[in-house]
């Protein structure tokens, strides 16, 4: 699977980007509004024919947290692929962005400003047309520092909107942009006027197939029907209602007394049992692969020392978590990038093979550590069984740690807010677009700003470095992301254990559920038989 466009010289990957014209959508709106999302569809190993109506029911682990709503955190994902779209869509093999509210685009030679010409059919839940000043109004709020929205130092970098036009936009950049493409594919187009009331969950309105009507904390979300979508006659669904069922097995439990069609937590060694079973099936989410990481704060006096954390990484058994928690869903690694990225580079991915010996002599010397704290997500089995495979690795070298199960809401307030006092572990995501795109942005591994407090002038340096590529390939691409990932290495702030495929396990009345790269659910075509 190449899931990115590594592999493209410079005129194919141009030309496919978009720089450009693209086709317009015209008189074969439904087949190319939908053509980014043919690949992505679970649940498509029948003949069912589409049926009209019905309320799909969706058990997930956690509510949605409102003031997260552009975080890629949680629930999140799951309700801003109902509700919200974007201008661009990437399908899951490759980073050539396609269509979606931005019908065709022209990049500038200089790499340094974009106009897109947007969709004329398109209306926002409350009615009100969408048009250029949604687009800049939508971009300078993702940009704002409060939203936390993962992305905002590229949204910050446009400097300039040239909305004259209603159906179409110029955006002009202080620097060349190598991932514009992934911040077009991941902000959503906003509501202006109901902006206030879309931290507080209160009212979340967007242009997407599915309308917001309801939530009730910890309990229940509920979507309907978009009567008004600008695709005809779709979605087929009438309703979309999530169920906050926090534990693994209540889920599934939920799913095989048919209380719901579709959940988000069951476990990886209950997937392969209902794999097997004819009133089932399990969806991988290829092309949104999340890779799992101890993290360190740094500024933890035990955690400051880098023979520590090198010895950490030399004592985790990556291959272990890989088999028996994920079930070999996925591959063990020391950096965070999928094998499909430019900047996967296996000599450098081995550097950390689990070597106890070497674990020690890092050691060596060195005052014994304090017991650590090792937070993960309570009720998160995954992330339960991984921090019990770390603490038992840690323990062989000597090092003690204390599990810290934290809820969820917490355990992202603590991420976003660099409040972690130990060991950590959870997932992260980002590394499946644009290498730039995960060092500039994601809450982790933010140069500048990150969950370690980690400080290095030339990190931020071979950042910036891949960030201002005015292309994401080819020989100053590959050198850039090189520099990067010995950056990461030496720093070791972060210690990756692997790239694992997230699931979702459904029953076999339910058909062509989609998804996006970062796991946002497209449910457009979905039906129940």
């Amino acid at each position: 699977m190449n899931s990115s466009p590594g592999g493209l010289d410079r005129r194919r990957f141009l030309r496919n980007s978009g720089i450009a014209a693209l086709a317009i959508f015209g008189g074969g709106a439904l087949a190319a509004c939908t053509s980014a999302v043919n690949q992505s569809r679970g649940g498509g190993d029948d003949n069912a024919q589409p049926v009209r109506g019905g309320t799909l029911k969706y058990g997930v682990l956690a509510d949605l947290v409102p003031a997260n709503i552009l975080t890629n955190t949680g629930t999140t994902p799951y309700v801003v692929g109902l509700v919200f779209e974007t201008l661009v869509r990437y399908p899951h093999d490759k980073l050539e962005p396609q269509p979606l509210l931005a019908e065709k685009w022209t990049l500038a030679p200089d790499g340094q400003s974009i106009t897109l010409d947007l969709r004329k059919d398109v209306k926002f839940h409350s009615g009100r047309a969408f048009t250029s000043k949604d687009v800049e109004f939508s971009l300078r709020t993702y940009a704002d520092p409060k939203w936390s929205a993962q992305l905002k130092s590229t949204a910050a970098a446009i400097t300039g909107y040239d909305a004259t036009d209603p159906n179409r936009i110029k955006l002009t950049f202080a620097q060349p942009l190598g991932n514009i493409f992934d911040l077009l594919d991941t902000a959503p187009i906003l509501d202006s006027e109901s902006i206030d009331q879309l931290a507080t969950g209160d009212k979340i309105v967007g242009t997407g197939p599915f309308k917001f009507v309801q939530r009730i904390p910890n309990q229940q979300l509920v979507f309907e029907k978009n009567a008004d979508y600008r695709v005809p006659e779709r979605p087929y669904l009438d309703r979309v209602e999530f169920s906050i069922i926090s534990d693994n097995q209540a889920q599934l439990n939920a799913l095989k007394s048919g209380q719901i069609h579709f959940a988000d937590g069951v476990t990886y060694r209950d997937n392969e049992n209902l794999a097997k079973s004819d009133g089932f099936r399990v969806i991988s989410y290829e092309g949104a692969e999340l890779q799992v990481y101890v993290g360190a704060n740094v500024q933890n006096p035990a955690l400051a020392d880098p023979k520590l954390r090198r010895a950490i990484a030399y004592a985790i058994d990556r291959d272990r978590v890989i088999a028996e928690v994920f079930r070999g869903s996925g591959y063990a690694t020391n950096l965070p990038w999928p094998k499909s990225s430019p900047a996967f580079d296996d000599a450098r991915n081995t550097r950390f093979k689990r070597d106890l010996t070497k674990a020690k002599q890092a050691l060596a010397g060195a005052p014994t550590p304090p017991k650590l704290p090792l937070a993960y997500t309570a009720g998160y089995a995954t992330h339960e069984a991984t921090a019990q495979i770390v603490q038992a690795n840690l323990a062989e070298i000597g090092i003690e740690t204390e599990l810290v199960p934290t809820e969820n809401a917490t355990f992202v307030k603590q991420l976003i807010g660099a409040q972690f006092p130990g060991l950590w572990i959870t997932d992260h995501s980002w590394a499946q677009f644009v290498p730039s795109t995960l060092t500039v942005s994601a809450y982790p591994f933010n140069a500048r700003k990150n969950a370690s407090h980690y400080e290095s002038p030339d990190y931020v340096t071979a950042a910036d470095n891949a960030w201002k590529l005015s292309q994401a390939t080819g020989p100053d691409a590959q050198r850039a992301y090189q520099a990067l990932s010995d950056q990461l290495l030496d720093g070791l702030f972060l210690i990756e254990i692997g790239v694992r495929l997230a699931q979702g396990s459904t029953t076999r009345t339910l058909h062509n559920v989609g998804w996006t790269k970062r796991r946002e659910l497209n449910l457009t075509e979905t039906f129940l038989s």
